[in-house]
């Protein structure tokens, strides 16, 4: 990878991470994000404030976490990462700490289907149980929350997202996010009322095809 190519791909992360402040899913400096560019890994260090952050902040190691560039520290969370890009086929992760679904999180061991936006994970959101920051046990549970979903929340922390490229794991962020707010103000004034199971099975088959738009020239 050239050096111009990498500042490029370095500056995607931070552009993004600086929008998770603005769309508050983040407050400080928490949260990570990641993004695979071939055999390297592109991560935003730890404890650096977003709005400081620079390219050449972002740090790059190899897909086993060694470190092939930067000054700074990977964030805690890159096993949380690695894990993503070895046993889910990520090739983006966005992991947030944002207030819906950190207080749904506590209620719920599942993100309960308020709208058939949930049909673009795939399938269920489920909330992986807790365990400390940058711990082998907090990786092997979000990876059984991950399963086949392509986004969890967790525990007394956040969600992570992942996805084929930067822009639709945040988007899937930011959407999670806002599925969790729907339920928690449907649920402070009444018992919400749910999706049933054979609509949400038949929403998520149509998303396997949504925004995908046709190829080709025609004659």
């Amino acid at each position: 990878m050239s050096d111009v190519m990498l500042a490029e791909e370095r500056q995607s992360v931070v552009d993004l991470a600086q929008r998770m402040v603005r769309d508050r899913l983040v407050v400080g400096t928490s949260g990570n994000i990641s993004r695979r560019v071939g055999d390297h890994v592109l991560l935003t260090p730890s404890g650096t404030d977003y709005d400081t952050m620079t390219a050449e902040d972002i740090v790059v190691v190899n897909l086993e976490g060694d470190r092939v560039d930067g000054r700074l520290n990977p964030t805690v969370e890159m096993p949380l990462h690695l894990m993503c890009y070895a046993r889910h086929d990520a090739q983006a992760v966005v992991h947030t700490h944002s207030t819906a679904a950190t207080a749904l999180s506590l209620l719920q061991d599942e993100v309960p289907p308020v709208h058939y936006q949930l049909a673009m994970f795939g399938g269920s959101v489920a909330v992986a149980p807790y365990a400390t920051y940058g711990t082998e046990a907090l990786v092997n549970n979000v990876s059984n929350a991950l399963n086949e979903s392509k986004g969890a929340v967790m525990k007394h922390h956040g969600t992570i997202c992942i996805g084929e490229n930067l822009q639709k794991a945040y988007d899937r962020a930011r959407q999670l996010e806002w599925l969790c707010d729907v339920w928690l103000r449907a649920r402070s004034v009444g018992e919400p009322a749910l999706l049933p199971a054979d609509e949400m099975e038949r929403v998520t088959a149509g998303f396997l095809n949504y925004g995908k738009q046709p190829t080709g020239t025609q004659a």
